[in-house]
């Protein structure tokens, strides 16, 4: 993606399920946990910038010892921060202390069954160490104790918050994180409390108690209550004092989670390819958590998957598969080719079959497996039009005619290098806007000048300030005739609000775009109305709601508002020819047939508080209020 957004957290989930000596025997080392936990972090590294954490437990542990343990870092060396930080305590130690398993969980941080890791990317607001997952919610009794890290964003915050002040709680921030961890404490709180009522009453002691409460907690009837009123997306994981554990996910498969479980281990992260590079396995060993269910590890090792919320249907992430995810998850690599080879009858079109005057590239580095698929798709047009031409002449072709046919063939070179040296992590737009034009360099050579058009692929354009700034500017020092930029996903147009920093409507050059076309035909009054209705439609106590921003962008044709973005984003004095092909919503949902969330595309959202979002999202653009459109 040549526009920088940020997106979704990586989680991942460990539970030994053997003592810890059995791994030293087995596999070499007491520290088998902590290495796995490390590998798993490792590989959905490109689900984290901003910040990192681990946090274990130890099951059993004895009393007046410490069990939890916890490391974090917002640094931009935080993942190998946290385990350097985590391996010292081990470092200097004699082979026969690393070899002992009991004497490393009764002395040592880090060696505890249970582990949890994060790695954060920070859609909103300041990326302070606070921010870092996982969290802690601590307290004397053990099964009170609650270790939080997840990967989501919730649109009905403030509800939730107000609903824990009325629980008598007082919060200290206003966060979904902590409000999350909150709510679910109060109800751990409440079943612990229940279960101390009930067993004291029979006569039990206050230590037989304590045990049997780590053994009958019923972790699902926790969840149930405590996520009732959750909306968004999201995966998140707990981790109770004693050793239940629990990862959630939101009833419409927004955000992902796979997990693994053998006799060792269970073990659970947000990408399936992490889980087979981390244990060696194939993909059939991996499951995929079912929307609105919650995967229970109880303290003795049983492992229920456990539906925890009704699903109205799956709406998984659709740029989970376009851009987030890693492209070497197997259906992943072939859905986006499947979204190049989509584009390719569109291409040709434009190009007018000229491919003897026509280079193909794309922008790097996360558009280069659309590329391949966009080459087959033209591969794929070009044979059936050899066949075609080569049936015609019949027994009358010739050796040049022959030779003729055989020489349409697409040219193909990489002509764009990103920079890695020239990687900037600045969020301001303004201080951005100075550096991101040498992003990338260019391969010189490759285009012949004023005759070649030069088709590159980038896998989406959300603000198009990239290409702009920097991309159409360097291609046009190749001087070709014509540039056609091909964006293997759909005009994004409407925000997100479970998980991707794109929540601010008037960003989006989709957007500008309907507005400019909504002005030059002398439609501006539509705007007037639509924020009337939107404004209505929150104004609604109960029902479904709608998004009547979707009647505007139907006052125009999907190549309009393409041709209108093309004109937005073409740099003043570029004398190459500029075109834009977008990928279609309905090709997009043939390419990903599992991934039907498509509301940036579409606008139709899943639940209600994206509707509430989109609409709040139009109200801040007309009222000129610079802020997420959900709370």
């Amino acid at each position: 993606m040549s526009d920088t957004i940020k997106h979704e957290c990586g989680l991942a989930f460990i539970r030994l399920k053997q003592p810890i000596e059995y791994y030293h025997q087995k596999y070499g080392t007491a520290l088998y946990g902590l290495q796995k936990m490390q590998l798993l972090l490792q590989k959905q590294r490109n689900r984290g910038q901003d910040g990192a954490g681990i946090a274990t437990i130890k099951l059993d542990p004895k009393p007046g010892t410490r069990y939890i343990s916890r490391k974090r870092s917002n640094s931009t060396t935080a993942l190998s921060d946290i385990f350097n930080e985590a391996y010292k305590y081990f470092h200097d130690l004699p082979e026969d202390k690393l070899a002992d398993g009991p004497w490393l969980k009764d002395n040592l941080p880090y060696t505890g069954e249970v582990l949890l890791g994060h790695l954060r990317y920070g859609t909103h607001g300041i990326n302070s160490i606070e921010s870092v997952h996982p969290f802690l919610r601590l307290n004397n009794w053990i099964t009170r104790n609650l270790v939080l890290a997840g990967n989501f964003n919730l649109t009905n915050v403030t509800e939730l918050f107000e609903e824990l002040l009325s629980f008598g709680q007082h919060p200290k921030e206003q966060s979904d994180t902590v409000t999350v961890m909150e709510k679910i404490g109060h109800f751990l709180d409440d079943e612990v409390q229940k279960l101390f009522t009930w067993y004291k009453a029979e006569g039990f002691e206050n230590e037989e108690i304590t045990n049997l409460i780590s053994h009958k907690l019923d972790v699902k009837r926790l969840l149930q209550r405590a996520s009732r009123k959750f909306d968004g997306g999201y995966v998140m994981a707990g981790i109770m004092g004693h050793g239940d554990a629990f990862i959630l996910r939101d009833p419409g498969s927004i955000r992902p989670a796979f997990y693994y479980e053998d006799d060792e281990v269970v073990a659970m992260a947000s990408e399936r390819p992490a889980l087979q590079t981390t244990f060696n396995i194939n993909i059939g060993k991996i499951k995929e958590l079912k929307g609105g269910h919650a995967l229970i590890v109880k303290k003795n090792g049983k492992v229920s998957e456990e539906m925890i919320l009704h699903s109205e249907g799956r709406t998984a992430c659709s740029f989970e598969r376009i851009y987030f995810s890693r492209g070497s998850d197997k259906d992943i690599y072939l859905e986006r080719k499947a979204l190049g080879i989509k584009l390719a009858p569109k291409i040709l079109e434009e190009i007018e079959y000229d491919l003897e005057n026509t280079l193909f590239s794309f922008i790097p580095n996360t558009a280069e497996v659309a590329f391949y698929g966009m080459m087959e798709g033209v591969h794929n047009e070009v044979d059936a039009i050899k066949k075609e031409r080569i049936l015609k002449l019949g027994d009358k072709i010739t050796k040049e005619e022959l030779d003729s046919i055989f020489r349409m063939k697409p040219r193909m070179e990489k002509v764009a290098i990103k920079d890695a040296k020239m990687r900037t992590f600045i969020a301001d737009d303004s201080l951005r806007g100075n550096m991101v034009s040498h992003v990338y360099d260019v391969t010189y050579g490759l285009v012949r000048n004023g005759i070649d058009t030069l088709v590159v692929i980038d896998d989406s354009i959300v603000r198009g300030t990239t290409l702009k700034n920097s991309i159409i500017q360097i291609l046009s020092t190749l001087k070709p005739k014509k540039i056609i930029i091909v964006s293997s996903a759909p005009q994004i147009r409407y925000p997100d609000c479970y998980g991707i920093d794109m929540s601010k409507m008037k960003n989006f050059v989709a957007f500008k775009a309907l507005v400019a076309l909504l002005e030059e035909h002398g439609k501006e009054d539509l705007l007037e109305e639509t924020y009337e209705k939107c404004k209505l439609e929150l104004a609604k106590e109960t029902g479904p709601l709608t998004n009547p921003v979707q009647e505007l962008y139907n006052e125009f044709t999907y190549q309009e508002v393409s041709n209108k973005i093309c004109e937005i984003i073409t740099p003043p004095n570029i004398k190459p020819e500029i075109k834009i092909i977008y990928q279609t919503v309905e090709d997009l949902n043939i390419a990903c047939p599992n991934h039907l969330g498509d509301w940036y595309f579409s606008g139709n959202y899943p639940t209600l508080g994206g509707m509430k979002t989109v609409n709040q999202a139009f109200i801040n653009f007309i009222e000129n209020i610079d802020a997420r459109a959900y709370t």
